[in-house]
């Protein structure tokens, strides 16, 4: 009787592997989420050390318009004014979104909705294949074509916020694009055929069934190509022109958060307040990511298609 029930208690093989896999898996997940927290509590430490240890104030360092770390103002205080870079970043992101958006949806309509077949052969390989080009070959291209255009059609050196907004519109094109294909396809065939069961034409499905319903999918799109476009840097700092000046119009240089952090970070010492500031700059940018990732998600349950 004993040896009966112990055979029945005993686990499994399978029972045996499932367990560890499980541990795996949880192990996995453990690392993961560690080094997640190693990463805020690094950035975070040697970001705030700014405010703590420098003694900065905080007002005056997201809202001053000069930036010259190693020079002190009329107050006798250090000129860490990072309000022209946090500008340059949300006004070089919002019109590449804004520019990138029509573009977006009309790709993506046309695969999906006008010619399937035709999109899936020739627009899908061009999006996968832009996807897979380096941010230096985009920054190439913008310093040799785009600025040279944007000099001889509007004049001054070319640089400044709108090369950077053409630069970031090719690059985040593909993303949005994608992402869009993929939020038309998840609304569910019988919606279109309930339209035009209805005597609705194709554009007419396209617009008020289609689209409408995939707004939450096409908006956590934007948001997530908002995103890559906020965190580029290279690119970026090829063709905006690295001036930590508050932007004045579009065509003159202007500096984002990214392009400031990239320049400066090699030419300075750990511990300094050159450093720091660089550092602030950078727990800015983890911030914004967090916050676009908190968003797209709070889109995404909001909108789902059920």
């Amino acid at each position: 009787m004993e040896d009966v029930r112990s055979n029945l208690l005993k686990k499994s093989k399978k029972a045996k592997l499932e367990q560890v896999g499980k541990t795996i898996s949880f192990l996995c997940i453990t690392f993961i989420v560690l080094v997640v927290v190693a990463i805020f509590y690094f950035v975070a430490s040697k970001g705030l050390a700014t405010f703590f240890k420098d003694g900065i104030n905080v007002f005056d360092f997201l809202f001053g318009t000069d930036w010259s770390p190693g020079n002190v103002g009329e107050n006798g205080k250090p000129l860490v004014g990072a309000l022209p870079m946090i500008v340059g970043s949300f006004v070089v992101t919002l019109l590449s979104a804004l520019v990138a958006t029509p573009f977006a949806i009309g790709a993506a309509v046309f695969m999906t909705e006008i010619s399937p077949k035709l999109g899936t052969k020739v627009l899908q390989p061009v999006i996968e294949l832009l996807v897979g080009i380096p941010s230096v070959v985009y920054g190439f291209i913008g310093l040799s074509v785009i600025v040279p255009a944007v000099r001889s059609v509007f004049g001054g050196s070319g640089f400044g916020i709108l090369a950077g907004t053409f630069v970031l519109f090719v690059m985040i094109l593909p993303t949005v694009t994608s992402m869009t294909t993929d939020a038309l396809k998840a609304v569910p065939r019988h919606y279109r055929e309930a339209s035009l069961a209805l005597g609705a034409t194709r554009w007419q499905t396209i617009y008020k069934v289609v689209l409408r319903s995939a707004v939450p999918g096409i908006l956590t799109a934007v948001v997530f190509g908002m995103a890559r476009a906020f965190g580029e840097a290279l690119a970026i700092q090829m063709v905006i022109g690295n001036a930590a000046l508050m932007p004045t119009s579009l065509t003159t240089p202007a500096s984002t958060l990214t392009s400031i952090l990239t320049m400066g970070i090699g030419n300075t010492i750990m511990g300094t307040l050159e450093n720091n500031v660089l550092w602030s700059l950078a727990l800015i940018l983890l911030t914004m990511s967090l916050l676009f990732n908190i968003l797209i998600r709070f889109i995404g349950k909001k909108g789902a298609i059920k």
